[in-house]
């Protein structure tokens, strides 16, 4: 198995490019909450996936290379440009800025490459290879900014599908990149921090605005709680498998697509949906939810919880069924959710999502569960101690 890089933490450069990132999850987020319809949500999708392409790919760079030189600094601030620029088109990128939309994106694509000339073996670098995806997709973009309508998205979700399938297809290229396992879980880490974030601050931009009754205080409240539980689900339940699991298995590349690629982009687009559905129960905690908006709140919380087992299978190739009964749960849910005040469906939701990592932690504090894992950890010769947090440093 190749060795993975000498560790780093995660770097004053990265945190600045997530801003223009943070301002794209909010465009997103209003782009949703004008249109719940499952076209609507099919169209956000496209964009998400193509700007969290952008992010992936800028991710793998800086894990790759240490940017600690002016040039490549410049590039991380060049690719921060462009995704404030991307953020800046979201929202007419189905109307007359499709083709900024997509020349924007196709340009740090193109950056992206020329960085890679700088890892180890210049062009003929994996990292480089890793990119050439964009040779076909990239193009495919292009065209679709250039033309209209039905025909945009279909090129456009043929260029995502190119890169989706990509990924899969230079499997072999891929394997040859060994990642750092604390600092590529670590970006991602931070991937979820932002978009929870944007969800406490779409509950915010909801708040300062209405009247604070009552019943509006309480959902505030009981939204906040759900953002936590979210975090406590991730944090301590998930983030610190994936980086075992990133750093422990011969097919590293395998974790990195299913898990940490695909895996945070479900968990991403899921707590996005949840912040559409926060900001609509705190606009009127006491009208029922209209379908839509149930859509938002309940779907995206099902599909966070789905997603977990998805990686824990992957990782472990064991079925999660408590996480997979929460989440049909939820989706039993769904339908009743309009016929109650949205304050109580809110509060529903927060039961099933908190009440399945109370569950969790129930059973793993079990003394045979405990006697379990401190065995696994010995075999594998893991001291079992949690996850750190994040660095900051070059």
């Amino acid at each position: 198995m190749q060795p993975s890089p000498p560790e780093k933490g995660v770097i004053w450069e990265e945190l600045f490019f997530d801003l223009a990132f943070v301002f794209a999850l909010t465009q997103f987020s209003r782009m949703l909450h004008d249109d719940h319809s499952w076209a609507g949500v099919g169209r956000v999708l496209l964009l998400f996936v193509t700007v969290y392409w952008a992010w992936a790919g800028t991710t793998i760079y800086t894990d790759q290379r240490n940017v600690d030189n002016a040039l490549d600094r410049a590039g991380v601030f060049a690719l921060g440009l462009g995704s404030l620029l991307l953020a800046l088109m979201i929202p007419d990128a189905y109307g007359e800025r499709g083709l900024l939309f997509a020349g924007v994106y196709l340009a740090m694509r193109v950056l992206l490459a020329a960085l890679a000339l700088g890892t180890p073996h210049g062009w003929r670098s994996p990292v480089l290879r890793a990119y050439g995806s964009g040779l076909v997709a990239g193009p495919l973009q292009l065209a679709g900014g250039l033309l209209h309508g039905t025909t945009r998205i279909v090129l456009w979700s043929i260029a995502i599908l190119v890169d989706v399938v990509g990924t899969t297809v230079t499997r072999r290229t891929l394997a040859q990149v060994r990642v750092r396992p604390l600092h590529y879980t670590h970006r991602y880490g931070l991937l979820i921090i932002l978009v929870l974030g944007e969800s406490v601050i779409q509950v915010g931009m909801v708040a300062v605005d209405e009247p604070l009754t009552l019943a509006r205080l309480i959902a505030i409240v009981i939204g906040y709680a759900l953002v936590c539980a979210l975090w406590w689900a991730y944090f301590i339940y998930g983030v610190r498998a994936f980086r075992q699991a990133v750093q422990r298995t011969a097919e590293q590349a395998d974790i990195r697509r299913s898990v940490m690629v695909y895996g945070h982009l479900l968990f991403s687009f899921a707590i996005i949906m949840i912040a559409v559905g926060l900001a609509e129960v705190v606009t009127d905690p006491i009208e029922p939810l209209r379908a839509g908006e149930a859509g938002m709140l309940f779907g995206g919380a099902a599909l966070f919880l789905t997603t977990f087992a998805q990686t824990h299978w992957q990782i472990h190739r064991q079925v999660a069924w408590r996480r997979i009964s929460a989440g049909v749960l939820c989706l039993v849910l769904l339908p009743l959710a309009p016929l109650m005040p949205a304050l109580a469906a809110l509060a529903i939701l927060l039961a099933v999502v908190a009440g399945v990592s109370v569950l969790e932690e129930i059973i793993l504090r079990h003394p045979a569960a405990s006697r379990v894992r401190a065995s696994e950890d010995e075999m594998r010769g893991d001291p079992g101690t949690a996850d750190a947090g994040p660095v900051v440093g070059n």
